[in-house]
């Protein structure tokens, strides 16, 4: 791959996240005013979870503490990291350094974390996670803009 295509390969990443992110938060502004554990109680029933066991049952206690104020706190939260990424995209789409310099930040911020959490318990979602992360800091590397 070329020094353009690493950053553009980066910068769909980068907005694939951004996208996601702000799908998201416009879906949790759905759930203001509505009793958010009841919702979850539903889903997990339609699924036929068994909701005393684990992940159903982290899911049914998160829903439990949700509230209005917290659910705009995490939609406009969800926004903004959203903003941030899709900047990042388009600057890494036109070789911007700010954009490759912030990339290589923020990829290399979550690399120390990752490796924590391979450590205090390996699993395949944090060993992927932590691949994936360290792919993207090879390609912004390969990518530098002059």
């Amino acid at each position: 791959m070329s020094k353009s295509a690493d950053l553009r390969f980066a910068a769909v990443f980068e907005a694939t996240k951004g996208i996601l992110v702000f799908a998201t938060a416009c879906a949790i502004f759905k759930f203001i005013h509505i009793d958010v554990q009841e919702a979850a109680e539903q889903l997990v029933s339609r699924f036929h979870l068994n909701p005393a066991r684990r992940y159903p049952r982290i899911f049914l206690e998160i829903a439990s503490n949700l509230n209005d104020t917290r659910l705009l706190a995490l939609g406009f939260g969800g926004i903004a990291y959203a903003v941030v990424r899709l900047v990042e995209a388009y600057g890494l789409w036109h070789s911007k350094r700010w954009a490759w310099i912030f990339g290589m930040i923020s990829a290399g911020l979550y690399i120390p974390i990752e490796i924590f959490e391979l450590v205090k318990r390996a699993n395949w979602a944090e060993a992927v996670l932590f691949l994936v992360n360290l792919l993207i800091l090879v390609v912004l590397l390969r990518g530098r803009p002059r």
